[in-house]
């Protein structure tokens, strides 16, 4: 409460007839609650109902008026010592920031300057705290920015008063939106602003708080994002805080999926500066003299108990020469479609069977190479892989469903090995219009840049009734990769509370998880894609079993021991291991998870108990203190979405989308483990929130028509059963 001080002659506002009544600083100093002297102030003021768009609309009609009593009432408060009616005009011009306009009005005007004395005011440190939370909560990247340049003012007052856990909440969810408007971008930040956001100490002051036991579940879920938003851009002073790479592998044991996801991705995002991408490029000659120099007996002993032919290194050299073999034939017959007919079955083999080549002939001059020319004679080819579309020509000629198929595939190896991918996809498109059994259209069309579509893709292919070893492999591999990613970015960007996106990524993950169980024992051991799958199979078990895990990570102990397997026979094969991002952020989670299980287990086991009691949170639950009272104040706006809207909001998602909500929790459903089952297709089991009802049972789910046509003959008569009963 303001010292009381001898009254000043009502303020007279320059140029208009409103005057600022001596008698509202006294009615403000008599409030008992801050919503009560703000309301006084808006009465007095003729502020109109900020509580209602309509409000909101009068004041844009009347900015600058009513900027004016409010400015000059400020200064007129802070004249006269009256630190309430300070505070009050700093809270309504925040209720004013909920539109966007308005908001960067006043930032224009200099509202940071208004709220950031009042700080330094033990009887408005709250308010103006509170003031902070509500600008950054409703957006404005330059609004977030310029407060992003106090990350290190506020971290101090916190650290200045750790006994007040309300400061330590307010300070977090200000500085977590603010410090997502630096780092949480795709390009490389300003480095200037970077710095003067102080990332290091922020994270390093918010680490702190988080061991002290006064804090709440709305101030954790926004110190979780403050910790994670750096990694990907400040990884050197994420890595330079003790404990940071603890707390993060330890939150991965949360009851928590969403929770789960957003800490993992900070571990996956922190290698990104230093990863490298895989190298995928194979010397078949080096692997012919590696075979022919042996295999060390323990990896040996491994490929014969898998079935040496069936193993990559032993169909990548005798496919090798099978090529070779065929290319000379074809330099004796001419025949196109025969050597089609073998080109077919080779890609479908190995990935590296077809590569490139040429035709050398010995004449009178001595040996003369037509590998830089167009053709041979007698041939109208010379490289090797200009064959492929005359194979593929031939083939077409026949005309039957086989050779038509047949023709598709080599024409689709071409364009690959040409980099033509687009055209390679849309021949996989058009191929499967032609039948839908086609698995290797299925790989290709996968490899597009959307991770749905390629999802859709190899889940349908890995049905098909026909299907090579090899394309079978690549499609699980490719399923592995696509799902797991798009249901980390569904765990990342999914409301607080939202139990329908926890399904649909849990639905991903599971998909993703098991898929990689399958490649890892079916798969040839010494597969190029071995380690990565493997690794993909370690974080998915963190990531979907959580808290059920020994902090020892025993449960790993036969993965860990075939990635040592997996390791041996690249390096035996020739194989570069890259310190990919997925290498090295496996690393980093099973370095750091058993440390950071000891060191945060308590914390986990706290967060998960305040969040099982949010979820029993609903509107309405009554003020429990003049703090309470004035976030519920803040917060309530009844914003009609239509054109006019000026970008009012109550919801907001932080830079991995989880949305949190720092006035009273919204209704939350009870049931967290929905069943992530009706996110998968009934019949491919892709993973999709957009599938379509059986229209006769209502009960099973299909991406499209394709999936439904496919499952019909199984599922007819349990559909039809249900549908009479």
């Amino acid at each position: 409460m303001a010292t009381p001080r001898t009254k000043a002659p009502g303020a007279i506002l320059s140029g208009e007839a409103f005057v600022i009544p001596d008698s509202m600083f006294d009615e403000i100093d008599g409030a008992r609650s801050w919503s009560s002297a703000l309301t006084r102030m808006c009465d007095n003021l003729k502020i109109p109902d900020l509580t209602t768009r309509h409000g909101l609309k009068r004041v844009h009609a009347r900015f600058n008026e009513l900027y004016k009593r409010l400015d000059a009432t400020y200064s007129s408060a802070n004249r006269r010592g009256n630190e309430k009616a300070m505070g009050s005009v700093v809270g309504i011009m925040a209720k004013m920031c909920a539109d966007a306009i308005l908001r960067d009005k006043l930032f224009q005007k200099g509202l940071l300057q208004k709220v950031m004395p009042l700080l330094d005011i033990e009887s408005t440190r709250h308010i103006a705290l509170q003031a902070l939370t509500v600008v950054t909560h409703h957006g404005g990247l330059l609004a977030r920015q310029e407060i992003a340049r106090h990350n290190g003012g506020l971290t101090k007052i916190m650290q200045d008063h750790p006994d007040d856990p309300k400061i330590a909440e307010l300070v977090i969810i200000t500085v977590a939106h603010a410090t997502e408007a630096v780092v949480a971008c795709e390009e490389t930040p300003d480095p200037r602003l970077v710095k003067a956001a102080a990332i290091r100490p922020t994270l390093q002051a918010t680490l702190a708080a988080l061991r002290r036991p006064t804090y709440s579940h709305v101030m954790h879920t926004h110190a979780l994002s403050l910790l994670t938003v750096p990694t990907q851009h400040c990884p050197q002073d994420c890595k330079a805080v003790p404990s940071l790479l603890n707390f993060f592998a330890a939150m991965t044991r949360s009851k928590n999926i969403n929770t789960r996801a957003v800490a993992f991705t900070a571990i996956l995002r922190l290698p990104i500066a230093e990863s490298e991408y895989e190298r995928s490029h194979l010397d078949p000659n080096r692997l012919l003299a590696i075979y022919q120099r042996g295999t060390p007996q323990h990896l040996s002993d491994i490929l014969m108990d898998y079935g040496p032919e069936s193993s990559e290194l032993y169909l990548t050299i005798y496919s090798t020469v099978d090529y070779q073999k065929a290319m000379m034939q074809a330099l004796q017959d001419r025949d196109m479609y025969s050597l089609g007919k073998k080109l077919v079955d080779l890609i479908q083999r190995t990935e590296f069977a077809i590569a490139e080549g040429g035709f050398q002939m010995d004449g009178p001059g001595g040996a003369r190479s037509f590998a830089n020319e167009s053709i041979v004679p007698g041939l109208p080819f010379a490289r090797w892989t200009d064959a492929l579309p005359l194979c593929a020509k031939a083939m077409r000629a026949k005309c039957t469903p086989a050779d038509l198929d047949a023709a598709d595939i080599i024409e689709m190896k071409f364009y690959m090995i040409r980099g033509r991918l687009p055209e390679a996809i849309a021949l996989g498109h058009s191929a499967l219009k032609r039948n839908r059994d086609l698995a290797y259209a299925y790989y290709i069309v996968s490899m597009g840049a959307d991770v749905e579509d390629g999802l859709r893709a190899v889940k349908k292919g890995l049905k098909c009734k026909k299907i090579a070893s090899f394309v079978r492999f690549q499609m699980l591999w490719r399923a592995v990769g696509h799902a797991a990613q798009r249901g980390l970015e569904i765990l990342r960007e999914s409301a607080e509370g939202d139990m329908q996106a926890r399904a649909e990524g849990t639905a991903f993950l599971m998909s993703a998880w098991e898929d990689a169980k399958t490649y890892v024992l079916e798969a040839p051991p010494d597969s190029r894609h071995m380690l990565e799958v493997l690794s993909w199979y370690a974080l998915l078990t963190i990531l979907i079993r959580g808290h059920e895990l020994s902090e020892d990570l025993r449960e790993l102990d036969p993965a860990r021991r075939k990635m040592k397997t997996a390791m041996e026979f690249m390096n035996h094969m020739g194989y570069s291991i890259t310190k990919t991002q997925l290498n090295l952020a496996r690393e980093l989670i099973l370095k750091h998870y058993t440390d950071g299980a000891r060191e945060w287990g308590a914390f986990v086991k706290h967060c998960d108990d305040l969040d099982a009691r949010f979820q029993e949170e609903y509107v309405g639950s009554p003020p429990e203190s003049a703090d309470d009272d004035l976030a519920e104040w803040l917060e309530r706006i009844d914003l009609v979405s239509d054109d006019e809207d000026h970008g009012g909001t109550h919801g907001h998602s932080n830079a991995y989308g989880s949305g949190h909500h720092h006035g009273r929790a919204l209704p939350q459903a009870r049931n967290e483990k929905s069943n992530y089952e009706l996110y998968r297709c009934s019949w491919c089991g892709n993973p999709s929130a957009v599938l379509r009802k059986c229209g006769g049972c209502g009960n099973t789910r299909y991406c499209d028509s394709g999936c439904q046509k496919s499952h019909w003959s199984e599922h007819k008569l349990d559909c039809k059963g249900r549908s009479s009963s």
